[in-house]
């Protein structure tokens, strides 16, 4: 019965991320027309970190609300490998194909493979520098350890402000301005508000039914972070992509969910120790899945970089990898538990 009320919960807190993200995608997306950025800094920085919350949330509350700083990282780890290998293949399966340009792929698919190598650096200091008593395979992850990773992500705002100064300049020669929202632009921020505060009452209905399953099944609350979690805080994301897709406007679909994975990797996890002080890691749980995520960046950029496009072949390649993913993960889980 409690696993019924479990899934009717995961549900229910799944619709609530959906609804938020629907407002959010809207504001965000007029904002930016707003403020006429560039599709590149559209996707990447506005949307991204518009439809990232739901991670910042699982992080957040996972480590706030119920001490569970490894759910979090699950939550945000399965989100970034959902984003990478699903969402590009739904994307490009929907708009027949998925189309990407060389600045894309040499900053923000670059950037964002550094970003992976970036946190991993994090886990292993803290396993080398501070490791846990008694434990071969545990280390404490301390404030000025996460700060290494937000540091990094404001190189990246910072690289991203200087594209967005030169976007405008260029704008301005043109003879081109920004898109006036007609009555201003406080009702659509006070829209993308509320969408964040849908998203932040779904995410703990979401955490705490997993940590029930987790007890249940007698399993690592880990996998159910990867999974569960993971597919349903993908869900902005999703939205995001997929409406870019459809719009025949791959720039803006892959921009997203390579910024919202950057956003995650850099500031979601780093987030939960910087209000908790210390967290603890499990980094013989942490380093594979974390592995993954670099073999499915690695695999995606390739498919990228070749004819710059997506086909629907390597669309489906990619929801192939994810399934496998899911395969080991739920092995590993219920029967090495």
């Amino acid at each position: 019965m409690i696993v019924i009320v479990c899934i009717f919960v995961i549900l229910a807190a799944t619709a609530a991320v959906w609804h938020g993200s629907f407002l959010l995608e809207n504001a965000a997306g007029r904002l930016a027309a707003h403020y006429h950025l560039p599709a590149v800094v559209q996707g990447s920085i506005i949307m991204a970190v518009g439809s990232s919350f739901p991670e910042l949330s699982s992080t957040v509350i996972a480590t706030l609300v119920h001490g569970k700083f490894e759910l979090g990282v699950a939550a945000v780890v399965g989100s970034a490998v959902f984003n990478i290998l699903v969402i590009p293949g739904i994307s490009g399966l929907v708009g027949r194909g998925l189309e990407a340009d060389r600045e894309m792929i040499y900053k923000e698919a670059l950037f964002y493979m550094i970003s992976v190598a970036v946190l991993m650096l994090s886990f292993a200091l803290a396993l080398i520098y501070y490791p846990v008593a008694g434990s071969q395979w545990e280390g404490s992850i301390t404030r000025p350890l996460a700060l290494l990773p937000v540091g990094f992500y404001g190189l990246y705002i910072f690289l991203q402000h200087q594209d967005t100064m030169e976007y405008r300049i260029q704008q301005r020669e043109n003879g081109l301005h920004a898109q006036k929202i007609q009555g201003g632009a406080g009702r659509l921020w006070l829209r993308l508000v509320l969408g964040l505060a849908f998203i932040g009452i779904g995410v703990e209905g979401l955490v705490r039914s997993v940590i029930i399953l987790g007890d249940v099944f007698n399993t690592p609350h880990f996998f159910w972070g990867l999974s569960v979690i993971a597919a349903a805080t993908s869900l902005p994301d999703a939205f995001v992509s997929i409406q870019a897709a459809r719009r025949k406007d791959g720039v803006v679909s892959m921009a997203n969910v390579l910024g919202s994975n950057t956003f995650d990797l850099l500031i979601a996890i780093p987030v939960g120790v910087l209000i908790a002080g210390t967290c603890i890691i499990d980094f013989s749980v942490a380093a594979p899945a974390m592995g993954l995520l670099a073999v499915a960046t690695i695999a995606l950029f390739v498919m990228l970089r070749t004819q710059l496009r997506l086909t629907q072949f390597e669309c489906i390649l990619l929801l192939v990898l994810y399934a496998g993913f899911l395969a080991w993960m739920g092995v590993e889980a219920f029967f090495y538990a």
